[in-house]
């Protein structure tokens, strides 16, 4: 059973085209932006369902993926759950379906390992370049993220960087360039998405009963997202904001 918190269709922002978007619950990080804390707790309010819903679904919404659309797996973080997924992922490449996997790129084992070979597109979340920062943005190391993102480049598999941005906390140019150094060179990342820092999700914390970590923190300004991708063109090819 996998367990479900949400789903969106005919969905623009999760990789290429329309897709459908299977939010999946449980996460190991901490984001202090995070906008769907209720998909946190693995054990949290959510559905179990079997892999046939899901297929279903995607297989009835087939029709409006055109060439490009398809699948995404999002959270919560879905690697949590790559046993679940990857019987799933068959299946759904048996019935030609794109798919894409949104993922921080923390968690590697084997399973992990063959999710990722049955995956068309990765959706790589880098929260920070600075370590430090990274700890006390998600309280969670980056280090086991870039070395995701080394394994896609030396194992040719096609991935989308995406880093959100936030006033005065991932938005500093030493932190861009130094990510830029990183992973500007990497062939396998096949466009930058960045994306704007929002305040969506904070009546989720407040109804959650939990502190909003950034209160305060105001939007990006269009000079500041502007700036940010001027910043990223200089290492990468295609940039966005999302």
């Amino acid at each position: 059973m996998i367990r479900l918190h949400s789903y969106e269709s005919l969905g623009t922002y999760d990789g290429p085209g329309l897709r459908l978007v299977v939010f999946l619950q449980g996460c190991n990080f901490r984001c202090a932006y995070c906008a769907n804390p209720d998909t946190i707790d693995p054990r949290g309010e959510c559905r179990e369902v079997t892999q046939e819903e899901i297929l279903q679904m995607a297989v009835s919404e087939k029709p409006f993926f055109g060439k490009r659309g398809g699948i995404t797996f999002s959270g919560g973080e879905p690697t949590m759950q790559a046993r679940e997924l990857i019987p799933l992922c068959r299946r759904l490449k048996e019935q030609g379906i794109h798919i894409c996997l949104d993922t921080n790129g923390s968690i590697h084992t084997a399973k992990v390992e063959e999710l990722w070979g049955l995956v068309d597109l990765v959706l790589l979340d880098v929260k920070q370049a600075n370590c430090q920062r990274h700890k006390e943005l998600t309280q969670h190391s980056n280090e086991q993220t870039l070395r995701t993102a080394a394994w896609f480049e030396e194992h040719e598999k096609p991935f989308w960087l995406r880093y959100v941005l936030v006033p005065g906390v991932s938005d500093r140019e030493e932190d861009i360039r130094a990510l830029g150094e990183r992973l500007g060179g990497y062939k396998m990342i096949q466009r930058v998405e960045i994306l704007p820092y929002h305040t969506l999700g904070v009546h989720k914390w407040e109804a959650m009963g939990w502190h909003y970590p950034l209160a305060g923190v105001r939007e990006n300004t269009p000079d500041e997202l502007n700036r940010a991708r001027k910043l990223f063109e200089e290492y990468f090819g295609e940039v966005y904001v999302n």
